[in-house]
């Protein structure tokens, strides 16, 4: 090649080279966002209501614990009772943001803030899981990622129903812990 057709194909070369830099940059930014939680394929009683629009997204992994009681109103006969949760929350890249506990059942953000809630529905999420719930948040606590949640959803649920292990008058006040794992999501005011 020639000294003045190498410097003239030299600009063009790197004006080639820049607009597929751009153009590569430029669908970059049309890639879809992280896709956000949908509750389009949960039951219509879990579903939050219109209005509402998704703020946090964790994952609780931790165990409930159960008791070994009298069943009420029937003498005699005993049943697995539930005590409590205690779990980390997540973020979904696994990094701790908060933790749930009870009873009261309480979620409580690394920045303080916490809240409990009132259960408004449940529905089944199969056999050897806890129900799906949805529960309306009483105002937080403190000023932070809780406040102005107005709605948690328990979803994707692992585990933490009732012990297998035989519940018996002569077991009563013996305790058993279950491992769970269920994604908790919480809601604000769109």
């Amino acid at each position: 090649m020639s000294k003045t057709l190498t410097s003239r194909l030299l600009p063009v070369a790197g004006a080639l080279a820049a607009a597929v830099l751009l153009s590569a940059c430029g669908s970059m930014s049309s890639m879809p966002a992280k896709t956000m939680f949908s509750q389009d394929s949960l039951p219509d009683s879990i579903k939050v209501p219109a209005g509402n629009k998704v703020a946090m997204e964790t994952v609780g992994v931790g165990e409930i614990t159960y008791e070994c009681r009298d069943k009420a109103n029937m003498p005699g006969q005993t049943e697995w009772v539930f005590v409590g949760p205690k779990a980390v929350l997540n973020d979904r890249s696994g990094k701790p943001v908060g933790t749930y506990y009870g009873p009261p059942a309480t979620w409580e953000s690394m920045d303080g803030s916490k809240l409990t809630a009132t259960q408004l529905a449940v529905a089944p999420a199969g056999t050897g899981n806890l129900p799906l719930q949805l529960v309306k948040a009483n105002p937080a606590m403190g000023s932070g990622a809780m406040t102005g949640v107005t709605y948690i959803q328990r979803v994707a649920l692992k585990g933490g129903v009732a012990p297998a292990t035989a519940c018996t008058t002569s077991s009563k006040g013996a305790r058993e812990i279950v491992k769970y794992q269920a994604d908790y999501i919480f809601w604000k005011a769109a």
